[in-house]
């Protein structure tokens, strides 16, 4: 009994501790970038109920393997970790290629033999069994989980088909880029790198969908003495490709072409008020990028 709860006791801890790294991660992002500003509360929740939903169905198809191994005289806790961790549609395939066979305990010397099998491997004792015992043992066991791990699996795909729809669709998501809340992107940007450190933001990028908008809160100390000074460089200008910088404060919207800056821009701020400031650059084209923006 002690061993079994030492085997069991690893599945007690790490499934918490994954279910509350997910949470501990939306809080995190949540904090980061001012909660979900612009975006309906429907897709996050669609988000993290679909993380949810298949952490489930990988918890519920790793104890009927655990359940099953105990059974064949297997590992469980190693098997039920590999279902667990390498998702159930890779998991369990793997489980079924590689599975023991049921097997039975000798009568006569105690050793593990086959449910089949006729005369022990070890001692030669003649086993006698009537057909429909291996039946019973061969029946589908633990069925509660198997159920719950579907219908978690449903549940799942029924919240990332939501999110996806939603997501397509653009409901609920702001893409107004002159918009005083977060702006969101439907498309990709390929990057280098995008860092804020000591209040200068840096951003080094190959190419972005049409339209797409990286974006930066900033904080204006003094309207009267600070300037934004923005060094960008664009490396490849197709026809009608820009660049295009956006400062966004409540009612006030300013943006200025910075495709082919022949020297860093120094802009004044005496039109905003002290406080935060949207900062975004709206990539229509341009490609091998690189910039670097800040308020002194």
């Amino acid at each position: 009994m002690n061993n079994v709860k030492k085997n069991r006791f690893p599945l007690y801890i790490g499934i918490p501790v994954i279910v509350l790294f997910i949470f501990l991660r939306f809080g995190l992002y949540y904090l980061k970038s001012d909660g979900f500003s612009g975006l309906s509360m429907l897709l996050p929740v669609l988000l993290l109920c679909f993380i949810l939903f298949a952490l489930f169905t990988s918890a519920f198809f790793a104890a009927w393997v655990y359940q099953d191994c105990k059974k064949r005289g297997d590992d469980p806790v190693l098997w039920a970790i590999v279902v667990f961790v390498a998702t159930p549609f890779i998991g369990l395939l793997i489980y079924f290629l590689r599975r023991s066979e049921i097997k039975t305990i000798c009568p006569a010397c105690g050793q593990r033999i086959s449910v089949r099998a006729k005369y022990c491997e070890e001692c030669g004792t003649h086993i006698e069994r009537e057909d429909n015992d291996i039946m019973v043992k061969q029946e589908t066991h633990h069925l509660r989980f198997i159920v719950a791990g579907i219908v978690s699996m449903v549940l799942m795909l029924v919240c990332l088909t939501g999110f996806i729809v939603s997501a397509a669709a653009g409901k609920g998501i702001n893409t107004n880029v002159a918009s005083n809340e977060r702006v969101w992107n439907l498309g990709t940007i390929s990057m280098n790198y995008s860092t804020y450190l000591d209040d200068v933001w840096k951003l080094d990028f190959r190419s972005a969908s049409e339209g797409f908008v990286k974006e930066q809160n900033m904080t204006i100390a003094d309207v009267d003495d600070q300037l934004l000074y923005a060094d960008i460089s664009c490396g490849m200008v197709p026809d009608g490709a820009t660049l295009v910088l956006w400062l966004v404060q409540g009612d006030v919207v300013k943006s200025i072409d910075v495709t082919n800056l022949s020297e860093p821009l120094q802009y004044p701020l005496n039109e905003f008020e002290n406080g935060k400031v949207h900062v975004r650059l709206q990539i229509n084209g341009v490609e091998d990028t690189v910039s670097k923006i800040y308020i002194q």
